[in-house]
């Protein structure tokens, strides 16, 4: 009798995890991503100029309520909504870790400023 009970417990568990898996599956697709996360697309850069790379990245996020695709340590990331509208872009960190942030005079974008002097600058269009 203890076996026969063992048995069952073991069987629905099993088919619990089973459904959890379908459920699951169901609402993450393949080519879907988790909320809050981001991916690149496309990446393209052009270096024909001296001394000045062009570089231009696309990508795809799945951001929750309140946030929007932005950039924070020069990787794509949900933000905070506000940042965005208000154009305060330093607010979402775009640059790495050590590199000074500062606003474009017209708010179009921001610049990333190693320590080295070499100067990034990110428009957004």
């Amino acid at each position: 009798m203890q076996l026969l009970k063992a048995l069952w417990a073991l069987a629905g568990a099993a088919i619990c995890c089973f459904l959890i898996f379908v459920i699951h599956s169901q609402f993450l697709k393949e080519g879907q991503l988790a909320a809050g996360t981001c991916e690149i697309v496309t990446l393209d850069r052009d270096s024909s100029q001296p001394r000045r790379t062009i570089a231009r990245q696309t990508a795809r996020c799945a951001c929750k309520k309140g946030q929007i695709a932005g950039t924070t340590r020069a990787r794509p990331a949900c933000v905070d909504a506000r940042i965005i509208k208000t154009k305060q872009w330093c607010e979402m960190l775009p640059c790495l870790e050590g590199e000074g942030c500062d606003l474009l005079i017209n708010k179009s974008g921001w610049t990333c400023t190693q320590p080295g002097g070499r100067i990034k600058t990110t428009t957004v269009s």
